[in-house]
């Protein structure tokens, strides 16, 4: 599959039509599906119809779009008009959304084309994409692994060249960790860059949607066409107007100053993590960066504050999902309302997003609010203090995206706070609000690929993705190849 920018302008030029393109993306994505259930649904019909549509308006001398005929693929707990949209959940099973959410639909009238909903761990909620009702999704560079989450489905659709654009949910590292797992870049926007209207809510101040591809031009492309200003988001940044091709500079690296995080960097990574970040520190020196340390006093209670905070929203976002009005009702025979909610709840909701409603429930109920959510709501404060105070002597500051590559399927999913520990580089970004992104940096232990992240201050973004774009450049063909099985 060749990049969003090379396929808009096939199409565009007519040197090959939308319905090839999206006959070929179909068609991967059935062997796809069929080896690493990467998907919960494959929308032929629909994305053969949109084709066929756009072919017809091109034909006729209309502009088909900067993304026309490019085959993305939507996580699924963004909402496709038409299309099933489950997030994951069983509680959601035949739900059908009559709209698309607001980044889906400039998307579409950009001329890209929906061609399926990524499998994820149900409602975003896991690192390891094994906690959907669909079942575990698999790693393309080794199907014995994970594939990271929570937008596991997404990352392997670029990852196996399915699509050359996916779009996830990040609520705390769930685009980047992935991303990191697969090989490929994973973006997260300053929170309100991009809408979250008819996105399925987890935790509503941390929930960011995130783009992922193999090319900082394709990211930048797809940016210029969501971002932007949202009357139906009451969080969207008013008065965006994104400009991400624009700054695709070739002299982004030209005085730059990057911190490495030292908290982050030593114990607790992997020996090929280590390695893998010493080199993209080496190249970036290389390349003429100034990279020194720096330091973030309360990153370590990083998880402890997002593991309070993002279960405590989810308890409130979930309450909805009770059998009454949403969800699959079960129990009719129950005695009385609150029976049936129970019994409801307990067929439908997983027990990892059962674990986190009782978590967040916990920690908001009477007598324990002050001891336990009011003070993570502290410690989240002085987190982005600390990153303030970094980005004031830092254009950017640098992570390892993940204390390790992809590990085995089952290994960690009897021992969730072990799961929980891994998003220990990427909670910050979403505590704070701000950008980050996960680019390829090698290969770790078991020649699995591995990330490097780059965090930005708030609206800095078009400068995050050019800096993608300089080490993209240094690196060609190198920089976030297909997985090995999925490459003719």
């Amino acid at each position: 599959m060749s990049f969003a920018y090379e396929i808009a302008e096939q199409v565009r030029t007519g040197k090959t039509s939308a319905r090839a393109v999206i006959e070929a993306s179909l068609a991967r994505a059935e062997r796809v599906q069929a080896e690493l259930n990467a998907f919960i649904t494959i929308a032929r019909d629909a994305a053969l119809a949109a084709a066929d549509a756009l072919d017809k308006r091109s034909a006729s001398g209309e502009d088909p779009g900067p993304l026309a005929g490019v085959p993305v693929v939507i996580k699924d707990n963004i909402c496709t008009q038409g299309i099933r949209t489950t997030a994951g959940s069983k509680s959601l099973e035949h739900f059908i959304p009559p709209y698309s959410a607001t980044v889906v639909e400039r998307l579409q009238q950009a001329g890209a084309i929906v061609v399926a909903k990524a499998n994820l761990d149900e409602f975003g909620m896991g690192s390891s994409n094994e906690n959907s009702a669909y079942g575990a999704a698999r790693n393309p560079w080794d199907k014995s692994r994970v594939p990271g989450g929570s937008s596991g489905g997404s990352a392997i659709a670029v990852a196996s060249g399915v699509a050359p654009l996916a779009l996830g949910t990040d609520t705390g590292g769930s685009v980047r960790q992935p991303a990191a797992f697969t090989g490929i870049i994973g973006y997260k926007p300053t929170y309100g860059r991009l809408s979250r209207y008819g996105v399925i809510a987890f935790a509503s101040s941390l929930d960011q949607v995130g783009v992922m591809a193999r090319s900082s031009k394709d990211i930048a492309l797809a940016m210029d066409v969501m971002a932007g200003h949202d009357e139906h988001d009451a969080t969207s940044i008013p008065k965006d107007k994104p400009q991400f091709l624009d700054n695709l500079t070739a002299d982004a690296l030209k005085g730059i100053k990057i911190g490495l995080v030292s908290e982050l960097s030593g114990e607790g990574n992997s020996e090929g993590v280590l390695q893998a970040l010493e080199q993209t520190k080496a190249l970036l020196e290389r390349l003429g960066v100034q990279v020194g340390e720096v330091s973030l006093p309360n990153a370590p209670y990083g998880i402890a504050t997002y593991y309070l905070v993002a279960p405590a929203e989810a308890s409130a976002n979930l309450a909805r999902y009770d059998g009454m009005v949403y969800s699959i009702r079960t129990g009719e025979n129950a005695l009385g309302q609150a029976e049936v909610m129970m019994k409801s709840r307990g067929a439908t909701l997983g027990p990892e997003v059962r674990r986190r409603i009782l978590m967040g429930t916990y920690a908001l109920s009477a007598g324990y609010y002050d001891a336990y959510y009011g003070k993570a709501l502290k410690v989240r404060r002085l987190i982005a203090n600390d990153l303030e105070k970094a980005f004031a002597q830092f254009d950017f500051v640098m992570t390892p995206t993940t204390p390790s590559s992809a590990y085995k399927l089952g290994e960690k999913s009897s021992d969730p706070l072990a799961m929980y520990l891994d998003d220990i580089d990427t909670v910050l970004a979403n505590l704070a609000g701000i950008s980050a992104v996960s680019v390829p940096a090698g290969k770790a232990e078991g020649e699995m690929p591995c990330g490097v992240q780059f965090l930005a201050p708030a609206q800095q973004d078009e400068k995050l993705i050019a800096l993608v774009a300089a080490l993209e450049q240094t690196q060609g063909d190198q920089f976030a190849p297909l997985a090995t099985s999925y490459r003719s």
